[in-house]
């Protein structure tokens, strides 16, 4: 999976929530191309994090890096997970350094390799409704005075894709996860600075909240 969505002219057409895929799958999208994604950071990252103090997050969906190299830029310790093992050694080639901690890992079946962090950040990653369970082992991931960003494509471009976003967690569903203790920062829809998916996605959704303090 990939954090870094805006693709290369050159990609394939992987930009779409196909239910996710197996290991195997994204591996062999992998390899289909030498780069699947562009190295440009997502720009609702840069919105919503910018103004953060750097801590400890966890990138979800990580791809080649680029949201990772981004945030380890900025003083990030950060842990970015993505289910190919071929992303994942190809982002770590690209930037060995030691304050990112690459890690294949598939969070809709196995435990979130961190806990108590800072920022929880994912970004176009597509998590189906029966895959709930995920969506609260990642809020839960978040440790007192944290964040979890969300990014999704909005549903129209979604739908152009050939896809029901009915049947995916969007980041307003998020909300319903969250405890008391709780503050919706971000709930909006937005536009994108440079289309991606063929042109079909011009809108993102974004979604961020703040755990609050113990």
């Amino acid at each position: 999976m990939s954090s870094d969505d805006v693709r290369p002219d050159t990609a394939a057409d992987s930009d779409r929530p196909d239910d996710s895929g197996s290991a195997q799958e994204w591996d062999e999208r992998y390899r289909s191309s030498e780069r699947l994604w562009t190295s440009e950071v997502n720009p609702a990252l840069v919105a919503e994090v910018s103004d953060l103090d750097p801590g400890v997050a966890l990138d979800v969906g990580s791809g080649e890096g680029a949201d990772a190299r981004w945030l380890a830029d900025r003083g990030w310790q950060v842990t970015a997970l993505d289910i190919s093992q071929v992303a994942i050694d190809r982002a770590r080639e690209i930037d060995p350094r030691p304050t990112i901690t690459w890690l294949r890992a598939d969070v809709l079946a196995d435990d979130v390799p961190a806990t108590d962090v800072d920022l929880v950040t994912l970004h176009y990653f597509p998590i189906p409704k029966r895959s709930v369970d995920a969506a609260r082992r990642l809020v839960d991931a978040v440790g007192p005075g944290g964040s979890i960003l969300v990014v999704a494509h909005a549903p129209e471009g979604v739908r152009a894709h050939g896809f029901d976003p009915d049947d995916y967690l969007q980041p307003a569903d998020f909300a319903g996860l969250l405890g008391d203790e709780w503050q919706i920062v971000t709930d909006e829809t937005r536009e994108r600075g440079r289309a991606a998916g063929g042109g079909h996605h011009t809108h993102d959704v974004v979604f961020r909240a703040r755990r609050g303090p113990e």
